[in-house]
């Protein structure tokens, strides 16, 4: 069975972009290094620091499939297709689009009822690889479905002082993680895992 993680760029007091979906230097991290990272699709390539791409590269070559909310889908209009991960994309959303087409528009699918059967859509896909679950709403609601094994955080040292936070707005009762089992020092910017613990 896939492992199901949630994983995004946070600030210090939480917050994974602002109130209008920017993400100021949320992001700065991505090109502050001289190891070239292409993206799938039509974004351009970044630059990690050699750390900082060595977690990356570990982190994304496990991923299977990749489940996001309808704000994500739309902000970034569907990564016109191909997301730039290369991996299948799971949207949750209350109404499937009915104008959007892109050549590997084939490899989104579109979940209506509810985050227990987007993760389940994703696992299908992903088999064995992990499953990875954009931050915001749709990583709160699977927290609190209790159907996240962890949560990876890439901590940039920014106060954004409002915005929109990792966890959403899902009410949430107290989720204990564990100590956290990866701990990598990048440049302006810390990379985290932390197991979610059971009972």
């Amino acid at each position: 069975m896939a492992q199901v993680i949630s994983n995004a760029s946070v600030s210090l007091d939480g917050y994974i972009a602002y109130d209008d979906n920017s993400i100021g230097d949320l992001f700065e991290w991505y090109d502050n290094g001289d190891v070239e990272v292409v993206n799938k699709g039509d974004l351009p390539a970044f630059h990690l620091t050699r750390v900082s791409a060595d977690y990356w590269a570990s982190w994304t070559q496990s991923l299977g499939a990749l489940v996001v909310g309808r704000t994500l889908f739309d902000v970034t209009d569907g990564w016109r297709g191909e997301h730039p991960l290369g991996v299948p994309v799971v949207v949750l959303t209350h109404e499937p689009p009915t104008d959007w087409s892109y050549a590997g528009s084939e490899n989104f699918y579109f979940v209506t009822e509810g985050i227990e059967a987007a993760v389940a859509k994703a696992a299908d896909i992903a088999g064995e690889q992990t499953v990875a679950v954009a931050a915001g709403t749709i990583t709160g609601q699977a927290l609190a479905a209790g159907l996240l094994d962890a949560v990876n955080m890439d901590v940039v040292p920014l106060v954004l002082g409002s915005g929109k936070p990792f966890f959403g707005s899902t009410p949430l009762d107290t989720v204990r993680l564990g100590d956290p089992v990866t701990v990598v020092q990048g440049r302006r910017v810390t990379h985290l895992q932390f197991p979610v613990l059971r009972g």
